[in-house]
């Protein structure tokens, strides 16, 4: 990304392993915005991916220094950020 460049239309499911961003809003087809608060998933919120299970149905996610999965449908609703990518984590 260059200065000043937001990514914003990017979702949760696209991100790799070692990812941090902060999260922009959800989908506007989502309807799972209050499961998503409850969870911690609020816009403003940093989150890093951790892990990705064998054949793509969860995702590792580690937000509020809580780790959770989400199924990948579910992440396709959340929008991010992009602040760092670290292949070593």
């Amino acid at each position: 990304m260059k200065n000043g460049e937001k990514n914003t239309g990017c979702s949760l499911a696209e991100l790799p392993i070692g990812t941090k961003a902060v999260i922009t809003g959800f989908s506007p087809y989502s309807r799972e915005k209050k499961k998503f608060a409850d969870a911690g998933f609020v816009p403003g919120s940093e989150l890093q991916i951790e892990a990705y299970a064998p054949f793509g149905g969860l995702i590792r996610v580690k937000v509020m220094e809580t780790s959770m999965a989400l199924h990948r449908d579910d992440a396709k609703c959340i929008l991010l950020k992009n602040q760092e990518v670290n292949a070593h984590a």
